[in-house]
């Protein structure tokens, strides 16, 4: 257990943790010239598109030291975005200590310090690493003076590197083995084991990734997963290399995978405690705290047919996503779907390309929402995920909306800008302190529903992509919010209602309204598109009726025929419309999100 090393890759987004990944494997020998290629450990082609790091991923590497040890380290390189700060957590659970990655063209930014007292939450060792170095906009000394700042360690700690070209990658291998604790626990005890991320494969069922704290597991046991108390065959254990790599043995400080022949995703849960069925633990390992979905989605699938196997689908994507949370419901508008619960705006984004590239699923995402709370005048409290669970507002008392506490790192020049966007969505500013000469750190109050659309998107474009945003839910505050339906031919369309601010609901119905009449496309009969707040119409388009030109074929002759035909028409029409159905395209639903661009 002396010689092994378990550590993170914990830093903003695009601050270069995958590039430095891929140099630490190159340095360890963990990869031969075959298999080498940019960001290996992000094995998505959505990551290496988008250029982001989705997946915690772990791998094994050997290190000769200088002391004529060997050491084996186990790294997690972990996502930037705030969307996928679970995956950030579970794998800082697994670890002793982190790489802190600091931008040297950028500094620390809003992410950076969230990462990093996750990580002093969990006491791990925190070693700092300015990266990026070659760049020739690098502001060396800036990035320490604020890495002091920030952690009070003295610049002689901080790791100078450079991902891209392999500059200072043997001082972070010697600084790993020199002042990351080895991990403690006791080979002999009871196995104890944590398991911190799992995949389905197709042939062998569910594939567990886990951590042994205390212990030793050989292939063949017969082990028992403590939340379910279900028992399992071992059989296949291994270490996790760039391909999983079969053993005989793993004990205490290791990290590995277990093939167990599960076929049902929902028989394991990440954060479960593997043991012993002969000499069991009684003890489950703390570290993980259930996951609080903040942005909710209804997902349908394109045709109603293949709503089994969309079921299939989430199940599996939800075995290598643990954030994702969903449960049947039920749309009139669009049949039977999933309400899916997610991090943030990104993570619905990721999920529904993951669901259309690896399992074939085209589906329709309707608005997103955040969860509220309803208090009835009679003093009961209904919990809001979908807008069309309100009751009556007659029966209400008051509604409560998430409030978070955002963090938004600028440069000086930017700060009026961002004052004012903020402001825009409700913020209150609570703090403004200068991390530098020209670097702000402003702390805003604000409605977690203003931030769900496109505030991300506002916030780069106003700062020329300098600003960095980083934010955590601090409770419930009311709020004067009302339910805005939308209507087409006096039906409600559910999957388009929202949870709006009563000073954005007539600006935010009109929009949609309009975007409704370029999008729906025309029937033979004339549809009315409206927006209400209870039996109030707000806004409304007429979208006129397709018409054919009845009176063509009377070449002259008596008015009367002309009109004759056209009250036949009118008749028709009015029957139409009385039972005529209308078909919404998906771009329609598609739009709403984009509404404000």
């Amino acid at each position: 257990m002396q010689d092994i090393r378990n550590f993170c890759i914990i830093a903003h987004i695009d601050h270069g943790k995958s590039t430095l990944a891929d140099r630490l494997l190159d340095e360890t020998k963990a990869v031969n010239d075959r298999e080498k290629q940019s960001q290996i450990l992000d094995d998505m082609d959505l990551e290496r598109e988008r250029g982001i790091t989705i997946k915690s991923h772990a791998i094994r590497m050997e290190y000769a030291h200088t002391d004529e040890k060997t050491y084996r380290f186990n790294l997690i390189d972990t996502p930037g975005h705030v969307d996928f700060s679970y995956e950030v957590s579970r794998s800082i659970a697994s670890c002793e200590g982190a790489l802190l990655l600091v931008d040297a063209t950028q500094g620390i930014q809003a992410q950076t310090i969230s990462n990093l007292y996750l990580a002093l939450e969990n006491d791990l060792e925190i070693i700092p690493v300015i990266n990026k170095i070659d760049m020739d906009g690098a502001m060396i000394e800036e990035a320490s003076d604020q890495i002091i700042d920030l952690i009070g360690c003295e610049a002689e700690d901080i790791v100078h590197a450079s991902g891209k070209t392999g500059v200072g990658v043997p001082d972070i291998l010697s600084a790993v083995v020199d002042r990351i604790p080895a991990p403690k626990g006791d080979p002999n005890a009871p196995l104890q084991a944590m398991i911190f991320d799992s995949v389905f494969n197709p042939f062998r069922g569910v594939i567990a990734y886990f951590r042994v704290l205390n212990g030793t597991m050989n292939k063949g046991d017969k082990i028992q997963l403590l939340s379910t108390k279900e028992t399992y065959n071992a059989d296949e254990i291994g270490i996790l290399r760039l391909k999983p790599e079969p053993c005989n043995t793993l004990s205490a400080g290791d990290v590995g995978y277990i093939i167990t022949g599960i076929k049902q995703s929902k028989e394991i849960k990440v954060g479960d405690t593997i043991t012993l069925q002969e000499n069991p633990t009684t003890e489950m390992v703390k570290g993980f705290e259930d996951v609080k979905p903040m942005v909710f989605a209804g997902i349908y699938p394109m045709d109603s047919d293949d709503y089994e196997d969309l079921r299939d689908a989430l199940e599996k994507l939800q075995l290598n996503d643990a954030s994702l949370v969903y449960e049947p419901e039920t749309s009139i508008a669009l049949g039977f779907g999933f309400r899916c619960g997610f991090l943030g705006l990104l993570h619905l984004e990721i999920i529904q390309e993951r669901l259309e590239r690896e399992f074939d699923q085209s589906v329709i995402t309707t608005t997103p929402q955040v969860t509220y709370l309803a208090y009835t005048k009679a003093g009961d409290e209904i919990v809001i995920n979908n807008p069309a669970d309100l009751p009556d507002p007659s029966f209400l008392d008051r509604i409560d909306e998430p409030y978070i506490r955002a963090q938004i790192i600028t440069k000086e020049e930017y700060v009026g800008s961002m004052m004012g966007l903020c402001i825009e969505n409700r913020g209150f500013l609570k703090n403004q302190v200068y991390l530098s000469i020209d670097r702000v750190e402003l702390t805003f109050e604000m409605p977690m529903s203003e931030i769900v659309f496109e505030f991300y998107d506002k916030l780069k474009s106003i700062s020329k992509g300098y600003a960095s945003f980083d934010y955590h839910i601090i409770g419930y505050q009311p709020g004067d919010l009302v339910k805005l339906d939308i209507k087409l031919n006096g039906d409600n369309v559910d999957a388009f209602t929202a949870m709006i601010h009563r000073d954005k609901a007539y600006y935010f119905g009109r929009r949609l309204c309009e975007k409704l009449k370029e999008l729906i496309p025309r029937q033979q009969f004339m549809i009315a598109i409206q927006a209400a707040i209870g039996q109030k119409v707000i806004a409304r388009e007429t979208l006129s009726a397709l018409r054919k030109d009845v009176t063509a074929k009377c070449y002259g002759g008596d008015i009367t025929r002309k009109r004759k035909l056209l009250e036949k028409q009118k008749k028709g029409k009015k029957k139409m419309r009385q039972f005529g159905k209308v078909e919404v395209p998906q771009q329609a639903f598609l739009a709403v999100l984009k509404l404000n661009n």
